[in-house]
């Protein structure tokens, strides 16, 4: 079933707004080095962009607040944020670029590229440049958990198992396929814990395997968290995997792929701009792949508070 606090039409898919085309001068590139492919592709990024006509003013960094403190420091020299990694490396940038209103251009280098996939953007290096060249913008929302912001999906229960599995190592030398052994092995010992869940004046109480508060519409390499869902509806999906073990949850697989899971019985589908999930006791909550914090979790969103590049066509 599917419970929605927006009586307005919060089910109806919205198309990403659209806005003048304005190409970038010049850009601060900041690509994770760690990321699946990002060792190699970071010169090559460099020599992409500048043959694009745009100045590049190319920088490391360590650590998420390394990332936000370079975009702050940038601000007044370039003109544009160019990011090279995979949707963590996306989630630290996220902070600066919320701070600056700098425009973000993503070249996807991770193992998912959850973000992204939801954005339809060219996963090959040249054409990823090509994109963030032809300066076509859109404005995305953010989710925010615990005022932490995030771009795809935070979750509780079976997605933070999996972040726990899933190595940085296991990721490099499998890919997508590192999610799906990760998972495999997560989910025979996963173990449903009890969850309230508060939207507006609906409260709804279960025993879950795994709870996930979407703002995007992919996750997990690959899975959708709606059929509908959009990253500019100013709307957060929830949905709740109630499957009474093991074999039910494998049989949910395909719909969780399609984002048809509210199909099923097992699942309890919800929709609204602010969200509070309590446990009876504090669980990790984790968004865009990394653990951020903890139960009780307070869910809002920003509407359409970051530009990126994105294909003309929407």
């Amino acid at each position: 079933m599917r419970f929605s606090d927006d009586p307005a039409g919060a089910d109806v898919p919205v198309t990403l707004a659209q806005e003048t085309p304005a190409r970038p001068r010049r850009a601060l590139l900041a690509v994770n080095q760690k990321s699946r492919s990002g060792g190699v592709a970071c010169d090559a990024a460099e020599e992409a962009l500048a043959g694009a006509g745009i100045a590049v003013d190319r920088r490391e960094c360590g650590t998420a607040e390394d990332l936000r403190q370079l975009i702050l420091r940038a601000r007044h020299e370039v003109d544009s944020v160019v990011v090279g990694g995979g949707d963590g490396t996306l989630n630290s940038a996220l902070p600066g670029i919320l701070e600056t209103g700098l425009p973000m251009g993503i070249i996807p280098l991770g193992t998912a590229n959850d973000l992204a996939r939801t954005l339809g953007l060219p996963v090959k290096l040249e054409d990823a440049v090509a994109v963030i060249a032809a300066g076509h913008r859109r404005r995305i929302d953010v989710g925010l958990v615990n005022d932490r912001p995030f771009f795809n999906v935070a979750s509780v229960g079976f997605g933070v198992d999996l972040t726990r599995a899933l190595t940085r190592d296991a990721k490099k030398r499998w890919g997508v396929l590192g999610y799906v052994a990760a998972g495999l092995r997560v989910l025979h010992r996963v173990q449903p814990f009890h969850v309230t869940v508060t939207i507006g004046d609906y409260v709804h109480r279960s025993r879950t395997l795994h709870l996930a508060v979407g703002n995007g519409r992919h996750y997990g390499g690959g899975m959708t968290l709606s059929e509908d869902a959009s990253i500019d509806d100013n709307r957060l999906d929830v949905y709740s995997l109630e499957a009474s073990g093991v074999i039910s949850a494998l049989k949910l697989l395909p719909s969780l792929r399609r984002g048809t899971q509210g199909h099923w019985a097992e699942v309890e589908t919800m929709a609204g701009q602010e969200v509070l999930v309590e446990t009876p006791h504090p669980r990790s909550v984790n968004a865009d792949g990394e653990i951020v914090t903890q139960t009780p979790a307070r869910f809002g969103i920003l509407p359409r508070a970051v530009t990126v590049f994105t294909p003309a066509e929407g």
